[in-house]
């Protein structure tokens, strides 16, 4: 999905969202800079937290979380619920937390990775890297990688005084403070699945599937929009029916970044189409490619996958041979099963008209998207 501007519909102003959470951030940076500034803290951790948080980004997570709200408010306007009235600002706030959150994952992500760009610029630790040069490689190398700890560690602390100082009541977050706990430690235990399995790619399904269920799926589609719905006041039922929806079109937008991490343009994608191959990343586009290699392609496959050295020859060789085992159309056709399934959640939603249409139309971008 290149954009939530795409999504908009009639009934809600997804574009609205998105720049009301791009001014709590902004507003945040703000003072975060300005108290850094009166205690002689270093600027520059804020600097490239903002150019990073700013280089671009879906605020997909933080629209979700509004969409959630949404769903469960229970207020549609007069025209049976074709329309939908402004997000709270309390609840956008909170939401905003989510992309913080987000930060922080990304540029351990990035760090634990060796990634060298990150939508089209440098990821925080080869920016922090650039930034201390002048002390020499060794020396610039080793402030950019910590740095980058310290950046990410205050993106971490930094979504919590967000949500703590958004303006909800005690009941509020009392709701929403385990969801946002169960949401952390998944993704944290997805990462270290996918640690795990790096560099050792193989035949086996369950693993990559494992780890797109709880470091994409949950944390990228179901805890927001429970997140969102919880703060509306919406029961356990109601937070099912998300999970219904939301689990299978997480896993479709995973497994549609699996695809364009091997085969998307790095221009639109703004990220290196080698990474995830020099790094032997055991995604379910490989695992398929294994499974139904000859002796010959499954030869070459285990030679080059993880190979640090891999260049653009070698990629093709790869690109060519997942797809004439026919992996790739196997993973377009698990996104399809996986679309309809969040289609026919939708058919038994009781959400407002103006928002299941927006969760339909968020079911084909996330799921059709090109970076």
């Amino acid at each position: 999905m290149t954009s939530t501007v795409g999504l908009a519909t009639s009934g809600m102003d997804l574009s609205g969202i998105r720049r009301a959470v791009d001014g709590c951030l902004d507003d945040f940076l703000i003072h975060t800079a300005t108290t850094a500034a009166d205690h002689q803290m270093p600027s520059e951790a804020t600097q490239i937290l903002r150019t990073f948080l700013f280089a671009g980004g879906k605020r997909l997570r933080p629209t979700l979380c509004a969409i959630g709200w949404h769903t469960a408010h229970g207020t549609a306007e007069a025209d049976g619920g074709m329309s939908l009235g402004p997000t709270p600002v309390p609840v956008i706030q909170a939401a905003t937390s989510l992309e913080m959150f987000h930060a922080f994952c990304l540029i351990h992500d990035d760090l634990m990775d060796h990634s060298a760009t990150r939508r089209g610029r440098p990821t925080v630790h080869r920016a922090l890297t650039s930034h201390h040069i002048g002390r020499g490689r060794e020396i610039a190398e080793q402030l950019g990688a910590s740095g980058a700890i310290l950046v990410g560690d205050l993106a971490l602390a930094w979504s919590d005084e967000l949500l703590h100082t958004a303006g909800l009541t005690a009941g509020q977050l009392m709701t929403v403070l385990p969801l946002i706990d169960a949401m952390r430690t998944e993704v944290m235990y997805g990462q270290y699945l996918d640690l795990l399995a790096t560099g050792i790619p193989s035949d086996d399904l369950g693993i990559p599937l494992q780890v797109i269920r709880h470091k994409t799926a949950k944390y990228t589609v179901e805890r927001p929009l429970q997140i969102g719905a919880a703060l509306a006041g919406a029961g356990r039922a109601l937070l099912d029916v998300l999970s219904a929806y939301a689990l299978p079109l997480g896993e479709a937008f995973q497994l549609r970044d699996d695809l364009l991490g091997v085969f998307g343009s790095p221009e639109v994608t703004g990220k290196s189409g080698l990474d995830d191959l020099r790094d032997g990343k055991h995604t379910v586009l490989l695992a398929l490619g294994l499974q139904r290699a000859d002796a010959l392609q499954r030869q070459a496959l285990r030679t080059l996958v993880g190979d640090p050295a891999l260049d653009e020859d070698g990629a093709d060789r790869i690109r060519s041979i997942l797809t004439a085992t026919g992996a790739v159309q196997g993973v377009e056709d698990m996104i399809t099963n996986r679309r309809t399934q969040a289609h026919q959640a939708l058919d038994r939603a009781p959400f407002p008209p103006a928002a299941t249409a927006v969760l339909r139309q968020l079911a084909h971008t996330a799921t059709a998207r090109t970076s």
